[in-house]
């Protein structure tokens, strides 16, 4: 067997569980090796059914002295019941809804068993446990050991994946080292082989710590690989130092009809300095939801403009592309400058609609001064002129490959670049991760926004949430809900967008306008959705997180979010910074079915907090960073392991890659390649 494989060529693994592996994204036989556990129960201590007690989770080695199933009379539930015991004394194990459990474990066999005890009216039992024929020719998989736990889909079970899993051993055992002798001696780490045996199924605790830190490593390292290889590709450039004209600059500061903030003042000063360096400009520009980033990219393109250069700006979405060219066209109307629009669905140069030739000759006549666009920018056939600036929203990572493209269409001097974000990363995580960009914080929000009132709803008060948001509507305003799902099947017991919006559109608010929106639907077809919320053409907009990044809707009052519990509080923060865009008052109810004790108060925080780089540091102390941010969404790197508040790995990983890229070719690391190549795609295109 290959890792290249296909799943479907191991043993017991059929076309429909394939079906179901596929939606977790595994395809070969490699992705089910790098697919890593989330948790791990302790089952290695093997237990005396004389030593076991109340709520214990134990693993017992026991013989099957009977076994039986049966149909309960209350509940009609398929009850499978056995009596095992081992030297010390006798136990009942009890399994609900499994029947072919009573024909698979037969009177006389050894058998490993792992569950939790309980001890109730009917004795002490095993309930539920997992179950592993004792064979000498193996190791066990399931039980008396530490056992991994995965994610994942309907119809797919634990022990499924770990079997299949298990089936790989042979292949990890020959897997070879992807990195270069001198680093792994150098940084102390476990083998490959051994790091990926050991995270799925672990000899002991230490060698969990080890694999562990032997892939966080390498995820680390891939990274600093690409940032440092980054910045050596771009540190023989020279781009344009531009002048800081200040008197054109003072009067546009001096037209808005609002004050900037110190932090405003301070972040346009810094792009202002940095535009003023022949070295290229790398730099983001970090600003809590409201902030006001826009006002400060304005400003700085209005520097550009004046020093006779073209700024463009891209965006993640033709909707955001569309709202950031509307703004320009207004603050700029009194400067004369010249504001275009280019994306697939259309080009037009001040709100007027042109073809891509008569945009052309604009730009070589050098009659505008700041196009805004999508990826269209890079990818249609538009020849750029005198680009001094380039400013990529929510798109942190913005990759060699599109810079070099950018460069070719300008056929000169490489302009400088800001990325900007209204994801709140801490400075930790973000010199971590982006440790070849500079960086620009604006935390202060304009005095003149109002706070945006947060409630943790329960349950009971659910109806009262709705009478409110009702009445939101009836006057005039416009609803959010945002969950977790686009389907029920996909992970049960979560709210989904298709059941929220069948419950609400036909039984809450049965007279009210209700849309549906999830990832899934084409660009035309999310676009116009939003594009029709904005109109107020309906009330209310049932959604997935697809919806996160940067969507203003001045009229929606009301963000409604369910299975709170299953988001960061730092994405909830991007949630909330949906509503309060406008002069009215904005709500954030924060719906979950999960009471547990440390739920509640992860939540209470939230909703206490405004200050999103108080929350994104929260999370990440509480989380890590693993899946904090949605990476899809704000452009960080698909880290599974990594723990981005450990400095010393960081630093190790950082002057590993340099070493690396100092003495060593990666063409000659094939392996290593190909997981370089696979985080550039994450990096730079999601």
């Amino acid at each position: 067997m290959k890792l290249t494989d296909k799943i479907e060529l191991l043993p017991r693994l059929g076309q429909t569980t394939a079906k179901r592996l596929h939606y977790l994204g595994l395809e070969t036989v490699e992705d089910l090796i790098w697919y890593f556990p989330f948790r791990y129960e302790d089952f290695s201590q093997i237990r005396l059914i004389s030593d076991v007690h109340d709520g214990d989770m134990v693993t017992i080695h026991g013989q099957v002295e009977i076994i039986a199933s049966r149909r309960s009379r209350r509940q009609r539930r398929v009850l499978v019941e056995a009596i095992i015991n081992d030297h010390s004394g006798q136990l009942k194990v009890v399994w609900f809804n499994q029947p072919y459990i009573a024909k698979t474990l037969k009177a006389g066999e050894y058998v490993y068993f792992s569950g939790k005890v309980e001890v109730n009216n009917y004795g002490t039992q095993l309930l539920n446990p997992d179950y592993e024929k004792e064979n000498q020719y193996r190791e066990n998989v399931h039980t008396a050991r530490i056992v991994p736990v995965y994610s994942l889909t309907a119809g797919l079970t634990e022990k499924q994946l770990r079997y299949f899993i298990s089936q790989t051993i042979p292949l990890i055992k020959t897997i070879q080292e992807n990195l270069p002798l001198e680093i792994i001696s150098g940084a102390k780490l476990m083998s490959l082989a051994d790091a990926l045996l050991n995270i799925h199924f672990p000899r002991d605790f230490a060698a969990l710590k080890q694999a562990k830190n032997r892939l966080s490593f390498q995820e680390i390292f891939v990274v600093q690989y690409l940032i440092k290889k980054a910045k050596a590709e771009l540190a023989g450039n020279t781009s344009i130092a531009m002048k800081f004209l200040e008197k054109p600059t003072k009067e546009f500061v001096e037209r808005l009809p609002f004050k900037l903030t110190n932090d405003q003042k301070k972040a346009a000063w810094e792009i202002i300095q940095g535009v003023g360096q022949s070295k290229p400009m790398n730099r983001l520009l970090e600003g809590d939801v409201g902030s006001g980033k826009t006002i400060v990219v304005a400003l700085s393109m209005l520097n550009v403009a004046r020093n006779g250069y073209l700024s463009v700006m891209m965006a993640p979405t033709e909707i955001l592309a569309r709202q950031h060219y509307q703004n320009f066209v207004k603050l700029y109307a009194k400067e004369r400058l010249t504001v275009a629009l280019l994306t697939r669905g259309g080009k037009e140069i001040n709100g007027e609609k042109v073809t891509a030739k008569k945009l052309q000759t604009a730009i070589d006549h050098q009659d505008i001064q700041i196009i805004v666009g999508t990826q269209a920018l890079i990818q249609d056939k538009i020849k750029f002129k005198d680009l001094g600036l380039v400013v990529i929203d929510e798109q942190h990572r913005f990759g060699v490959k599109q810079r070099k493209t950018l460069i070719d269409k300008e056929q000169n001097l490489m302009p400088h670049f800001l990325s900007m974000t209204a994801t709140p990363i801490p400075r930790s995580l973000a010199l971590a991760l982006y440790g070849d960009l500079e960086l620009s914080l604006i935390k202060e929000l304009p005095k003149n926004r109002r706070p945006i009132i947060s409630r943790l709803v329960e349950e009971i008060n659910r109806d009262k949430a709705y009478q409110f948001t009702r009445e939101q509507i009836n006057s005039g305003r416009q609803a959010f809900v945002i969950c977790p799902l686009i389907d029920a099947s996909d992970n049960l017991g979560v709210k989904s967008v298709s059941e929220v919006f069948d419950r609400l559109s036909k039984h809450v608010f049965p007279d009210l306008k209700v849309q549906m929106l999830h990832g899934k639907m084409k660009a035309d077809d999310k676009n116009q959705i939003m594009q029709d919320f904005y109109a107020k053409n309906f009330d209310i907009l049932v959604s997935t997180s697809v919806i996160e990044v940067g969507i203003d809707v001045p009229n929606a009052t009301i963000m409604m979010i369910e299975g709170a519990d299953r988001f960061g509080l730092a994405q909830l923060h991007q949630f909330r910074g949906r509503v309060g865009r406008g002069e009215h008052q904005s709500y954030c109810l924060v719906f979950t079915d999960n009471t547990g004790v440390k739920t509640v108060q992860r939540l209470n925080f939230f909703v206490a907090t405004k200050d999103g780089f108080a929350l994104a540091e929260k999370d990440l102390q509480l989380r890590g960073s693993g899946d904090l941010y949605g990476t899809k969404q704000s452009g960080l790197p698909d880290l599974k392991l990594a723990d981005l508040t450990d400095i010393n790995l960081i630093k190790k990983a950082q002057d590993a890659a340099e070493l690396f890229l100092s003495k060593y070719v990666i063409d000659d690391f094939p392996s290593l390649k190909t997981v370089v190549d696979r985080q550039e795609i994450t990096l730079h295109f999601e």
